[in-house]
């Protein structure tokens, strides 16, 4: 059986009240995504146990998940601090075109033109835009925000990203 990849969508922060919904916290701009999920898994070791979502609301700082057949405070504790993953196939789903997933990215090599600039070494977000971390030969990592007046193509397959290098964006 080939193993699912799992993508991590949200992390348990806290309980919330005593009837077991969790506080849980999730990347700007998910709501949609998070709001049509049926089931999220929880790594346990190198199993991923299957929780039923049967409610989600968002907050001004977090989203009230309840799952179905955690229904006490002490049911809900011994998830806090766990992350909550999808399958990699429900996330795509919910891709726009011009949308990746971070592991995809990580580990491209990044282009000016035919000259090899650098390579992805991470992927964060500053409330504005994606950053994709671009570590150059010389050892440096530069932040390059993921806009299309600067990172112009995208090529997966070929694991390679063109860039519009301007002035002062690598160093």
């Amino acid at each position: 059986m080939m193993k699912n990849n799992f993508i991590s969508v949200g992390k348990i922060l806290n309980f919330h009240g005593v009837k077991g919904e969790a506080k849980l916290g999730y990347s700007k701009n998910r709501e949609q995504f998070l709001s049509e999920l049926k089931y999220v898994y929880v790594q346990y070791g190198d199993e991923y146990k299957q929780l039923e979502v049967v409610n989600l609301r968002f907050t001004p700082k977090c989203a009230i998940i309840k799952f179905k057949g955690i229904d006490t405070l002490n049911d809900i504790l011994e998830y806090k601090n766990k992350l909550l993953f999808v399958e990699e196939s429900t996330a795509r789903e919910f891709l726009e075109e011009d949308e990746f997933l971070i592991d995809e990215l990580v580990g491209l090599d990044v282009y000016d033109g035919d000259n090899k600039v650098g390579a992805v070494v991470g992927v964060s977000n500053n409330g504005a835009s994606d950053l994709l971390s671009v570590k150059t030969p010389g050892g440096n990592v530069s932040l390059v925000p993921f806009v299309k007046a600067i990172v112009l193509s995208v090529d997966i397959e070929n694991r390679k990203i063109q860039i519009n290098n301007i002035e002062g964006l690598l160093s």
